[in-house]
């Protein structure tokens, strides 16, 4: 088997267990994963594609998977996985790991805010609510990557091939 096929297949490969493991986060913590006072733990993992742009796939990919079992998945399924996809993309073109957690809380407080409106809730209330909760969030995930990222075994499991070197 040629390198290539070998690297393409083990990219599949770690965007599966990503998947999986942010759709299994997800969902295990259901009664605070969803509404509109969320606390999606399994966002800590969105940072990942701030070291390596591939695994927006396996995160795009798992918010998908767990939002199936949203209670509001109508529309939870479509622009949840949105709100994740524009943050991981935000967060892979990012030179700042600080400015990068930014991205997952402003696109899901605007976008779920918007799509919990459709269900009776406030949009500000909502807007507000969804983004502290992202926010507490991505404060524990700038936490757990700044210190990680020493790790030379952690990076070399993500893959990690981009901002080695931040600072901030």
């Amino acid at each position: 088997m040629g390198d290539k096929r070998r690297s393409i297949i083990k990219d599949i490969c770690i965007n599966g267990i990503i998947a999986a493991t942010y759709a299994a986060l997800t969902i295990a913590i259901s009664p605070l994963a969803y509404g509109p006072i969320q606390f999606r733990f399994s966002e800590i993992m969105v940072l990942l594609c701030f070291f390596n742009k591939k695994h927006s796939i396996g995160l795009t990919l798992g918010c998908l998977l767990a939002n199936l079992f949203s209670p509001t998945a109508v529309l939870d399924v479509p622009f949840g996985t949105i709100a994740t996809l524009i943050a991981c993309i935000g967060i892979m073109f990012s030179k700042q790991l600080a400015v990068a957690a930014l991205f997952p809380v402003i696109s899901n407080a605007f976008i779920i805010a918007w799509e919990l409106s459709f269900f009776g809730e406030p949009y500000w209330m909502s807007a507000l609510t969804v983004g502290l909760g992202e926010l507490g969030v991505m404060i524990i995930a700038y936490i757990f990557f700044f210190f990680i990222r020493k790790s030379k075994s952690f990076m070399k499991v993500i893959h990690a091939n981009q901002n080695l070197e931040f600072k901030f």
